[in-house]
This record gives structure tokens, sequence and C-alpha cells, in this order.
């Protein structure tokens, strides 16, 4: 770990906040030319095929939303199903094609998506009418627009965070950043209400979040329950506080956080909306939980009457007298007063239900939500925070009073589109910085319930100072521990390729890279391993395999080959096989994780491979077997391949591929 940093510039802090202010410019700035190469510059039908447009669609219904907004219920042939990326959350837009205008000249109604079925969206507009043009088009489409917004609250975070002056914002930014030292009290004295089934280090980090001042980190290495511990640190939290915020920058672990907390009986709000629809889940949305109030009668009562007037009004077309103009606009009038009072009334409701609730999760942009901008909490945590981009941090940071954050710096980084963000410092996270100059600011947990112990062991060494250990539970969980018909087999094997021949392929106008027969080698070992499997034996308990590749053309042939293999392709059917990137499998698990490195060629040369991270969070998806194929001569120049290659030979754990001939 790097020492903590001193400032004595004065402005060092503004400094590096102005250069992640900039950082973030550029990055929007590459994320909106993406956007327009993909979407603004392509027809229709090129737009349909990428999945960013749906068309033709009619409108199936009109409801009202809150401030008396229109929420339209938009469908698409059913013959039209197929890929897309319209997903909740994302901003898209109702256009028009009018005969006679230009493409460049569609008429459009924007909103927000709120739900997403098959051929179905809901799309909740910033209108109260229908604009006219919609009875005019001749047929009517909806295009995914540019997020405008999470770029919008980053940016008014980072200028609250620069201009905070003798504040607890002030205060919180400087010791983050390292300015000034975090403070804590004895954890001799944090008093666990809750028994639990916690290990050591994970009621050490519990502790640790309850003795916490200013700042905790719970450094959560894989498998080593990080969000069992940060459930109980959140339970123990609300025990003695009121009301906290909990975030996590994905909509896939705010959701996860939502459903631990409900389960162990905590009166929780999902703010916007959730990307898993499962019952519990949908109960604990904001929606949901205004509908079981008990004024929701009256709310809905007041929405029907608007509508009714709304719908009356409509019933005037253009043409008409004085007496139905003055007819209509007093329809309008009772309408907007209808709807202004079912607001209130609404606004009443969600502010009796804030009022109750113990604890409220959204994403970190969802922390800026209409409903709970103007609330303060004593603890705000971040979930999954060496994934987040620091601006997204600093949006509900700027609400709470202390931060919990939860993560592994050692896994994969946040997603930067910009290569020269990248580059100058985007991707370093607010978790790296803190964890780095606050080292007393972070626990980590050091028991692992994932892997088998040799599956650990090289990971431990590279990236945790060799202090994971293995629970008892899987220390030795191989594949014979699982079906004693596999044959005694080694945890860890490493299938060296060298010598072989097998030459990387680059695919022209791509950056990417195959190599068929390292990928035939590797399914062959596969398949071979696999030979003595029956999953009937196994209904309760199915075996399960990923294969990773770094390179999509890599995993585009393996999907390809997997086709043409009868033992396999079953597997793959029933979704016990999955293939992908690391990202993919990122916070995922699998019995047996085979991996294609590719690159093999006379120059050393390993582009994608040198992210070590990326190899972490790959290597450590495996509870019973890993089983990597690769070129030892090309990666052995890399000092984490040479190190790897090392501890395979010391296992006994390294074959070569003329072994398999």
């Amino acid at each position: 770990m790097s020492e903590q940093p001193t400032y004595t510039d004065p402005y060092a802090l503004e400094k590096e906040l102005r250069k992640v202010q900039a950082l973030m410019k550029l990055e929007q700035k590459e994320d909106l030319e993406q956007f327009k190469i993909k979407s603004a510059q392509a027809t229709i039908g090129e737009r349909q095929k990428r999945g960013l447009t749906w068309y033709p669609v009619k409108i199936t219904k009109e409801e009202i939303g809150f401030g008396g907004k229109l929420v339209l219920e938009i469908e698409r042939p059913a013959g039209q199903g197929g890929l897309h990326l319209f997903q909740v959350g994302k901003n898209a837009a109702l256009f028009g094609n009018i005969p006679g205008r230009a493409a460049s000249d569609r008429p459009t109604l924007s909103g927000v998506i709120t739900s997403v079925k098959r051929n179905k969206i809901l799309l909740a507009t910033n209108k109260e009418d229908l604009p006219d043009w919609v009875d005019d088009a001749s047929k009517l489409g909806v295009d995914l627009t540019f997020d405008e917004v999470s770029y919008r609250e980053m940016e008014h975070a980072l200028g609250k965070v620069m201009g905070a002056y003798e504040s607890r914002l002030a205060e919180l930014r400087d010791v983050l950043l390292g300015a000034r030292p975090a403070r804590y009290r004895d954890e001799a004295e944090a008093t666990l209400y809750y028994p639990s089934p916690l290990n050591e280090s994970q009621l050490a980090a519990v502790r640790h979040v309850l003795a916490a001042k200013d700042v905790a980190i719970i450094h959560g290495p894989p498998g080593t329950g990080k969000t069992t511990t940060l459930v109980q640190a959140i339970l123990e939290t609300i025990r003695r506080e009121r009301r906290v915020l909990v975030c996590a920058p994905s909509n896939t672990a705010v959701d996860l956080l939502t459903e631990k907390l409900a389960e162990r009986g905590v009166n929780v709000i999902r703010m916007g909306n959730p990307s898993r629809v499962s019952d519990l889940l949908l109960h604990h949305t904001l929606d949901a939980q205004i509908m079981e109030h008990k004024s929701y009668g009256e709310l809905k009562s007041m929405r029907q009457t608007a509508e009714q007037y709304r719908e009356q009004a409509g019933k005037f077309k253009r043409h008409f007298g004085w007496e139905e103009r003055e007819q209509r606009r007093l329809l309008k009038e009772m309408a907007h007063q209808m709807l202004q009072d079912s607001d209130n009334l609404e606004r009443y409701i969600t502010e009796d239900l804030l009022e109750k609730v113990q604890v409220i999760t959204c994403t970190l942009v969802g922390a800026s939500n209409r409903a709970i901008r103007h609330l303060t909490y004593e603890t705000v945590f971040i979930d999954e925070a060496a994934q987040a981009l620091e601006p997204g941090c600093w949006i509900p940071i700027t609400k709470g009073n202390r931060v919990v954050l939860a993560g592994d710096h050692q896994q994969l980084p946040p997603t930067v589109k910009s290569d020269q963000a990248a580059r100058d410092g985007l991707r370093e996270t607010l978790f790296e910085k803190c964890i780095k100059r606050q080292p007393n600011s972070a626990r980590m947990l050091e028991v692992q319930y994932r892997m088998h112990e040799q599956i650990m062991e090289f990971s431990s060494g590279q990236f945790y100072e060799g202090r994971l250990k293995a629970a008892p539970s899987v220390a030795r969980a191989d594949l014979p521990a699982y079906d004693l018909r596999f044959a005694p087999d080694l945890p860890v094997e490493f299938l060296d390729t060298a010598g072989f021949g097998f030459q990387e392929l680059g695919i022209e106008e791509s950056r990417s890279i195959a190599n068929p027969e390292e990928a035939d080698l590797l399914l062959k070992r596969l398949s071979q391993l696999l030979e003595v499997y029956d999953p009937a034996d196994h209904t309760d308990d199915l075996l399960t395999i990923g294969v990773i590749a770094p390179y999509r053309a890599q995993i585009n042939y393996l999907k390809d080959a997997v086709e043409d293999n009868d033992e396999l392709v079953g597997l793959m059917e029933h979704r016990m096989l999955s293939i992908g990137t690391v990202d993919s499998f990122q916070g995922q698990e699998r019995d047996i994780i085979a991996i294609s490195l590719t690159r093999s060629n006379a120059q050393s040369e390993i582009g994608f491979l040198s992210d070590i991270r990326r190899m972490n969070v790959g290597m450590t998806r495996a509870r019973r077997k890993l089983l990597i194929v690769g070129d030892s001569s090309t990666l052995g120049s890399h000092p984490f391949y040479k190190a790897f290659l090392d501890y395979v030979e010391s296992i006994g754990a390294y074959r070569t591929a003329w072994e398999l001939q």
C-alpha cells in the first residue's frame, strides 16, 4: 500500500478533483460520440438491428403518473422480437414518421423506461398530454436516447464536493482523499446486538464499521462473504441509527442487497426500478409501498376523476365554437387541479413512508431521485465501490455524515469508454484512493468459502499478501469429492501449448484475436474431464462449467465449436455450461472454470492479458477445478504469468499439450 500523502499545497485536493472533473467530461464526450455512431447516423432498420429502436410501435394504454405526467404503454409487433438494449431506467423517446418531413426533423416525446416486457415497454414522459403529431404520424417508433442525467448528477456532486468549506462534506472529502486522518472509537466498545454465524475477520469488519467516525472499508476478496458481512453491518447500524442509505453502481447489486435485507425483516424501500423482477423486490419498491398505504384509495380515486376530465376535454377536437372551447378549458383546469391535489397527497404518502423506513436502497445516481433528494443520513453504505467511478460515489456521499465502502480493488475496475480518460486516471476509484491513503480504514475478510485451497493459493499470494484461508468446507472440495467417478485429479491444471505452433489469428477490422487450435484443445480436455459425469445422478446439484476467453473472436469460435460437440452442446442447452468474457462472470462462480489465454506469438505480446486484475477474477470463479490453456513461451516474459507458471510447477499442476495427443 502507498503511504498516506501529506498535502503541503492547500490547493492539491482541488487540483485532484478538477482533474477528475476534466476526465469525466472526456468520458462523457466519448460516450456521446460512440452513441451517435451507433444511432444518429444510422437508418431506422440499422438501429433496429443494433437493438436501439423499436419500429413500428403503437400506444396501447395511457395513464397519469406522478406530477400529472403521461405514462405510455408502447407495444411492438409480436414478430419483431429479438435482441435489444431497452432496459428500465434508460432514456428513450417516442418519434413520429411524418410524411414529407426529413429524418432529422422527426418530432419526439422524451421519457424514461419504467418497465420492459417481451414486446412492451412503459415510458414515463415529461408531458401532461400527448402532442398532436402523434395523430398525424403514419407510423410511430421508439428510440433509446443518450443518458445526460447520470453525467449531470456526477458533475453536480463534484461541484458540491469542490465547493465544500468548513462543513461535514469538506471533512469527509479531506478524509477520503487522505488529507486528514480518519477517526475511530475503540472497537472493543462496539457491542454487537445480533447473533450471527460470521467468522472472526467478518466480525472484526462489522465492529470496525461501528467504530468508524468518518470512513470504514470492508475489503472482500473473492468468496469471502462480503455481502453477508455488509448486511450484518447494516443491521447493526440501523439498531443505532434511524435511517441509512445503501447504494451500489449496478442495479443487480442493489437488488441483491434489498432482497437480503428484506429477508432479515428490515423495513427497506428500493428506489428506482429493480432489474430482477421477484415478488419480494417488487413489494419493496416505492410504487408498491405507496399502493399499500392507507391513503392510496383516495389517491387512486382522485387520479381516476382527473383522467375522466381529461378524456372529456379530449373529445373536443379542432373544429369547435366558443362554448365548446370554454367547456374544454374548464375541464382541463379541473383535471389539472385534481392532479395537483393528487400529487400533494402522493408527496404526503411518500414522506410518511420515508419517515418510517429503516433502509433506502438505490443506485449511486438514484441517490439524487426526486423523492429522496432532500434527505440526509448518518451513514451511507456503498457496495461494489471498487467498480464505481469516483464522481458517481460522491453523489450519495454528499448526503451522509459518514461512509462505509465495500468492494475489492484487486478485481474488475469500472468500465471507462474513453481510452485517454482511462490512461489519465479515471479508472482509479475513490475506494482505491482511500484504501491506499488511509490504510487503517480497511478490514480485509480473510476466510473464503468458494475455492479449493490450491485454486485460492496463487491469487492469495499475488493480490492479498497470502492472507486468504480456505474454509474447511471447501479446502479439499475437488471434483472427486463431488462425485467419486471423477478420477483423482488436480484442482489446478495448466495445459501448455508451447512448441505446438498454435498461432493466434488477428481478426481484420477489429482488435480481436482468436486461436482456434487452442480452443479445440481446451474443449477436448473439458470433454475428457466430463466423460464420467451423468447429470441424471445430480438433479438437485448439477455441475456448473464456465469457459472464459479474453477476446470476443475466441469466444465466438468456442461457442461455434461447442455446437459441434455432442457431449458439450447438451450442457449448454441445460444452462450448465456458459461461455463468455471475464466481465460476464464477475460476481459469479462455477464448479469448473476453463480459461483459454489465446495469445501465442513470437513477440511475446499479451495485450489484454496484462490486466492482471481481470485474470484474478477469471481464476477465482472456480470452485473445484481450474483449467487454463496457454502458450508458456508467449506468457513467460510477463512477471505475473512467470509466477503462475512457477506456481503450477510447484504443485505438480503443469502439463504439456503433448500429453493429450
